[in-house]
């Protein structure tokens, strides 16, 4: 049997990412694994900077500050701890392209299995399925589980 040891849970909170969220705590309660729940806002989300941001003029349109981020992590606890209690758990907010980022998490970090959604957020019509999880599951060092949706048809 393969033993799990670093699960990364990845979230962009879609739907399918949502039904992941049960695969992935109950693969790490099961395995006694260390859940990392990692969500990556993609680089160009923007925001208005606020007197604390150096170098930045007010009404200028910037990239994702370390506040936000850590805005965004303590959403990210207050969204699913109650959901992963009793489980060892890595909270990650990280600014950039998605799947760039969570294959260099991967690297960084010994991580063994990757659990994400089929399809996230940003559902484009034009593909069959998240070009996030694609990049990710061609790329990856380890083991990629792409959750289904089981009330989505999907088409070839």
């Amino acid at each position: 049997m393969i033993a799990y040891k670093n699960i990364l849970y990845c979230t962009d909170f879609s739907e399918d990412a949502e039904i992941a969220l049960h695969h992935a705590v109950d693969l790490a309660r099961r395995h006694g694994a260390r859940l990392h729940i990692l969500h990556c806002p993609h680089s160009t989300l923007r925001y208005m900077p606020t007197e604390t941001d150096e170098g930045a003029e007010p009404g200028d349109v910037t990239y994702a500050s370390p506040e936000l981020l850590t805005k965004l992590t303590e959403d990210l606890k207050t969204r699913y701890a109650a959901k992963v209690e009793g489980i060892d758990v890595q909270w990650v907010v990280l600014a950039g392209t998605p799947f760039v980022e969570i294959l260099r998490y991967v690297r960084e970090n010994d991580v063994d299995l990757v659990v994400m959604g089929m399809e996230g957020a940003s559902l484009n019509e034009d593909t069959h399925y998240g070009s996030t999880v694609e990049q990710v599951a061609k790329r990856c060092p380890c083991h990629v589980m792409a959750i289904r949706n089981p009330e989505r048809t999907y088409t070839l």
